[in-house]
C-alpha cells in the first residue's frame, strides 16, 4: 500500500512539474524588454480606407542601433488603437505580457528581418473590422522570441492613426432582393385584402 501511495505521489509531482513548466512556457514576456530599434512608417496619412479594396504601403527598417545580428525575422501587424479597445476586452492590450497581448491581431508581412529599408504594399483583407489603426513591427531571434519593436505611432498610440471601413455584409445585390420581396409582400396583401373584400360582397348578395 505504501509503495503504491509512493508512486501516487511522485506522479502527481511529475504532473505538477510538467504544469508549471508549460505556465512557464506560454507565460510570455512584458513589452517593457523589446528594445525600440525599428523605424515603421505607412502612406495612409489618415485617410479611410476600405476593406478589401484599399491598400496600405508600409516601409520598415534599422534605426541605426548596433547589436541586431540576433535579429532573424520581422512580422509588420495591423494593431488596433485605443479609440477602437475602449470597452473591448477581445482588444485589450498587455504590456506585461506579449503571449497575452490582442492589440496587434493581424500580419501584414512575415519577411527575413533586413537592417536596410523595405517596403511593402498590402492589400486589405475583406475580414479586417472596421476600426482605428496604427502599424507595428516585431523582430524574432530564430527561436521565434521577440527581441525588438517599431511602430507608425508615438508612445501613446495618438498620431499617424489611419480609419478601414468595414464590410458590413450588405451589397448592391442584396438591397435588390430585398426591394423586390417588400415590393412583392406589399401586392400580395393588396391582392389578399382584394380578394377577402370581394369575396365578402358576394356573400352579402347571396
Amino acid at each position: 500500500m505504501a509503495r503504491i501511495n509512493g508512486v501516487v505521489v511522485a506522479v502527481a509531482v511529475l504532473i505538477f512539474a510538467m504544469a508549471s513548466g508549460c505556465y512557464g512556457a506560454v507565460k510570455g514576456r512584458p513589452f517593457s524588454d523589446l528594445d525600440n530599434t525599428l523605424v515603421v512608417s505607412d502612406t495612409v496619412l489618415g485617410k479611410a480606407l476600405k476593406a478589401g479594396v484599399d491598400t496600405v504601403t508600409v516601409t520598415w527598417g534599422s534605426n541605426g542601433t548596433s547589436g541586431t545580428d540576433a535579429y532573424k525575422t520581422v512580422k509588420v501587424k495591423l494593431c488596433y488603437a485605443p479609440v477602437s479597445q475602449l470597452d473591448r476586452p477581445w482588444r485589450k492590450t498587455n504590456i506585461l505580457n506579449i503571449a497575452k497581448d490582442k492589440t496587434c491581431q493581424f500580419t501584414m508581412f512575415a519577411k527575413p528581418f533586413a537592417a536596410s529599408n523595405t517596403t511593402e504594399t498590402y492589400t486589405i483583407k475583406k475580414e479586417i473590422p472596421g476600426a482605428t489603426y496604427f502599424v507595428r513591427a516585431y523582430v524574432y531571434d530564430s527561436s521565434g522570441k521577440e527581441l525588438a519593436y517599431g511602430q507608425s505611432t508615438n508612445a501613446v498610440k495618438t498620431s499617424n492613426l489611419f480609419t478601414i471601413v468595414g464590410i458590413t455584409g450588405r451589397t448592391a445585390s442584396i438591397d435588390i432582393a430585398s426591394g423586390v420581396f417588400s415590393a412583392f409582400s406589399i401586392l400580395s396583401l393588396v391582392y389578399f385584402f382584394y380578394a377577402e373584400k370581394r369575396k365578402a360582397a358576394k356573400s352579402l348578395e347571396n
